[in-house]
């Protein structure tokens, strides 16, 4: 056996090692891992409000075989302790359409489902993705290995190849009553592996065509690749969240008022000093937090600042 055949027997036999029971293996350890990972998570103390997980609109993981990133997420966030998770997808329309039972009176009798009992969420939680290369820097050794022999041994030594597999994503934490991203990271992830690729790798290529089709984020490589990425993502959010508010609603603008029945926005609280002016119905007024007994303070939409009867006015919807 020349020195060329003995390198290329030498390379598919590593091929196959890793192909077949070592892939598993390998499988096995990435999973092994990710729950390594997974407890290093940063635990907070307290809970910073509600969140939400959203889906970004262009659903990125389609195009890589894997399922949308959600339930991920919310095992990071749930391990985290940061937050209370509420549902704003498959969730939500379940329960909406248990409410539309409950309108049309198909529930039982005090079932305790109506109007006023949803929590709110403070925050969205967006998984995005930056760039994801499945084979970045990826190296063919098997093109130039295959042409030195032929026959079955040439056509698997050409299906022999490196790839190195990327990830580079991004969570947003978004506050709901403001619309300000409060907290971002990224987060990379990179794994080399062997593999053999197409029919000319006959039941080596196979074995990993197989794989290919998997959509799981323990069972691929991609998947494995994303999980840890998003990791490592969430690990830098957490550490970034010490700056904010402990209440998200107590520290957000209060939701405006609209004036429903003709009202004077008075200099102070008790009457003195008279009106800075008149409001009319339909006028919104912003408050800014300070109460004395049913008068508020509040500013208009000019700037305007004095005191109102909150029983003139109400939340504008």
């Amino acid at each position: 056996m020349n020195r060329s055949t003995l390198f290329v027997a030498s390379a598919i036999a590593l091929g196959a090692l890793v192909t077949s029971p070592h892939a598993a293996a390998q499988r096995a350890s990435a999973q092994s891992t990710r729950a390594a990972k997974t407890q290093e998570i940063p635990v907070c103390s307290k809970k910073l409000g509600t969140i939400t997980v959203l889906e970004p609109q262009d659903h990125w993981w389609n195009d890589y075989g894997l399922s949308s990133p959600e339930a991920l997420i919310k095992l990071f966030v749930s391990k985290s302790k940061c937050f209370t998770l509420v549902d704003r997808n498959k969730g939500l329309d379940a329960m909406m359409g248990e409410r539309a039972l409950a309108s049309s009176g198909e529930l039982r009798g005090r079932s305790n489902m109506g109007k006023g009992q949803i929590k709110a969420a403070d925050y969205a939680l967006v998984p995005d993705l930056i760039s994801r290369n499945s084979n970045a820097g990826g190296t063919n050794i098997g093109s130039a290995l295959g042409g030195l022999i032929g026959g079955r041994l040439g056509q698997a030594a050409g299906a022999l190849g490196l790839k190195k597999k990327t990830a580079d994503v991004l969570l947003t934490v978004t506050d709901m009553r403001s619309s300000e991203q409060v907290a971002m990271a990224e987060g990379h992830a990179t794994k080399t592996d062997i593999s053999f690729a197409g029919a000319g790798g006959g039941m080596l290529g196979g074995a990993l065509a197989g794989a290919a089709g998997l959509s799981s984020y323990s069972n691929t490589e991609i998947g494995q690749v994303m999980t840890m990425a998003y990791l490592n993502a969430y690990t830098d959010l957490i550490n970034e969240l010490g700056g904010m508010p402990s209440s998200a609603s107590e520290s957000n603008a209060q939701q405006a008022l609209e004036v429903q029945k003709p009202a004077r926005l008075l200099k102070s609280a008790d009457g003195k000093g008279g009106a800075v002016r008149e409001l009319d119905p339909g006028m919104l007024l912003y408050p800014t937090g300070k109460k004395q007994g049913m008068m508020w303070e509040v500013e208009d939409e000019l700037g305007n600042r004095g005191w109102v009867n909150s029983t003139l006015t109400g939340l504008a919807r």
